[in-house]
């Protein structure tokens, strides 16, 4: 079988999974597998945000993690000013807390796209190493500062009481914020599918190869890159906003570097480059966390080699190597 139809058959053998699996819990007796994979199902859009940079940009970023908090963050914010029917802000306007999914979602986006198209604006006018310190250096300014705010529980995070609310929806139900956030991953990759293969993703790819070549035809590659960027911020802005509603709590946690490093972990598990495989490794990596975490606190000794193994003998990932696509690239 070819590696492009055999990637279809895999890609279309994993949604009628996914769309299957409460109803597959629920008969089977395992309805705690339902928030599970709504935690990996989140993480996914996180880490296909970031295979957006690594992949098809060849920017690698070990401050994705801010915006995934930030994301976070506004979610809570506004839950914590609704419930204290306090005013966000009172100048020049007045503006109220909110938990209409409809508001703070979209919001969580937005804001973490904003943050993206600073942090890239600046990030972007150096390369290499220097991108990866500095993109690290905003990120941890950002956690420190969420630290700072003692309103809003400082280092301890903040707690929602309950998720937000969206018409039609029940997300207090497990399966309905499941299916939410199937949705959500779904339109996320198809987007993320549409931009890599159209000319905007061209001019990507060509500037990851050889971006000399790029300029010599007249191509701003500095503007397509922050595009990505915060395209790729807004991805892990939503991701954010998804999970404060998972776990109906917030931290600055979310901000730290290690995050970043573990959504890295889980791209390079998957395939880098190949969209999908994130969505495999945020499920092997997270599967393998709630494991081994049950034999030993240690559970990164375990994980490190197996990292190397993938790293070693499949370049593609584990989904690269499902899909055959080894042959075609080693």
């Amino acid at each position: 079988m070819k590696p492009s139809m055999r990637k279809i058959l895999i890609v279309a053998s994993g949604a009628v999974l996914l769309i299957l699996l409460p109803q597959i819990a629920a008969l089977t007796g395992g309805e705690y597998y339902i928030s599970f994979f709504s935690r990996v199902l989140i993480y996914a859009i996180a880490a296909v945000s970031l295979d957006l940079l690594l992949g098809f940009s060849g920017m690698v970023s070990l401050g994705h993690a801010a915006f995934v908090g930030v994301g976070a963050y506004v979610v809570g914010i506004f839950f914590y000013h609704s419930s204290e029917m306090e005013p966000l802000f009172t100048w020049p306007f007045l503006f109220q807390g909110s938990e209409n999914g409809l508001v703070v979602l979209p919001l969580a986006v937005i804001i973490s796209a904003l943050f993206a198209l600073v942090i890239g604006a600046l990030s972007l006018r150096t390369k290499g190493m220097h991108f990866i310190m500095i993109t690290l250096a905003f990120a941890q300014m950002i956690y420190y500062f969420f630290v700072s705010l003692e309103k809003y529980g400082g280092d301890d995070g903040l707690s929602l009481y309950s998720r937000s609310a969206l018409p039609g929806l029940d997300l207090g139900d497990d399966v309905q914020f499941y299916y939410l956030c199937l949705g959500l991953l779904a339109l996320f990759l198809f987007l993320c599918v549409r931009i890599v293969g159209s000319r905007f993703g061209l001019v990507l790819r060509g500037g990851c190869d050889n971006e000399r070549r790029l300029k010599a035809l007249g191509v701003n590659s500095y503007m397509y890159k922050l595009a990505c960027f915060v395209i790729a911020g807004a991805g892990a802005g939503l991701a954010g906003g998804l999970l404060a509603n998972q776990t109906e709590y917030v931290s600055p946690g979310l901000m730290h570097w290690t995050l970043s490093g573990e959504l890295m972990v889980m791209v390079l598990i998957g395939g880098m480059g190949t969209l999908f495989g994130p969505v495999l490794g945020a499920a092997v990596f997270l599967f393998m966390e709630e494991s081994l975490a049950m034999v030993t606190e240690h559970w990164m000794i375990y994980m490190g080699p197996f990292l190397l193994l993938v790293v070693v003998f499949a370049k593609k990932g584990l989904f690269g190597l499902i899909a055959g696509e080894e042959k075609k690239h080693g």
